[in-house]
């Protein structure tokens, strides 16, 4: 059974390709030339809302963009000239060619040729990141709604210029951090598959997306 929490979008779309697989996860940078010549179908299921997080430990509910790229560039290194306590930040990142950081460079302006502070602690795996989130006191990183959710109060969202990363905000474009989730299939879907994504598509399938932080598109 192919690892595929492991595989990145292009490599899934390859085992689609190829008939390991029956259906993909995939987030953005599909080209529509694979999508033709492929044969492949593409299925829109959800958005998700792409957050700064803080460790439970941080006090502090809202950050500009401006203040997010002092942070993220070194300038400010402490809490304190934000409104916190006088300790120490524990920036948290993910590589430049994750979906995370792609999408906050493309929507927030200062990010785009930021060079991170040499402190910064990468964090390979989204799993990586949610871990170091939940168990660094005074953390900040970049991740998903999902794992704010699924963290069980351990991890908290901040609000980007005063704009909550809320299912309604999120579904009226006013908080603009956001990913698509799509499902990839190859031709027409077979009686199981279509079955499948009858259920994701439901109401039944808004419920389980929502509950685990995302926005269903209906």
């Amino acid at each position: 059974m192919l690892g595929l929490g492991r595989l990145g979008t292009k490599a899934r779309l390859q085992a689609l390709a190829e008939g390991k697989i029956q259906i993909a996860l995939a987030s953005h940078g599909i080209p529509p030339e694979e999508v033709q010549k492929g044969n492949l179908h593409v299925i829109e299921v959800a958005k998700g809302a792409i957050v700064f997080a803080v460790n439970a430990s941080v006090p502090l509910t809202n950050l500009t963009e401006a203040q997010v790229c002092e942070i993220y560039s070194g300038k400010v290194r402490s809490w304190h000239p934000l409104g916190g306590p006088d300790r120490p930040i524990a920036v948290l990142t993910r590589p430049p060619t994750e979906v995370d950081p792609e999408v906050i460079r493309a929507k927030v302006g200062c990010f785009k040729e930021l060079k991170e502070v040499e402190t910064a602690t990468v964090m390979a795996r989204g799993g990586d990141m949610a871990k170091g989130l939940a168990d660094t006191p005074d953390a900040i990183g970049m991740t998903s709604m999902t794992v704010v959710e699924q963290s069980g109060g351990t991890v908290k969202a901040l609000t980007l210029n005063g704009v909550a990363p809320t299912a309604e905000q999120v579904r009226s474009g006013r908080y603009g951090l956001t990913r698509d989730f799509l499902f990839v299939i190859k031709g027409e879907p077979t009686p199981p598959i279509k079955k499948f994504l009858d259920f994701v598509l439901s109401p039944d399938g808004d419920r389980v997306i929502l509950a685990n932080g995302a926005v269903p598109l209906r």
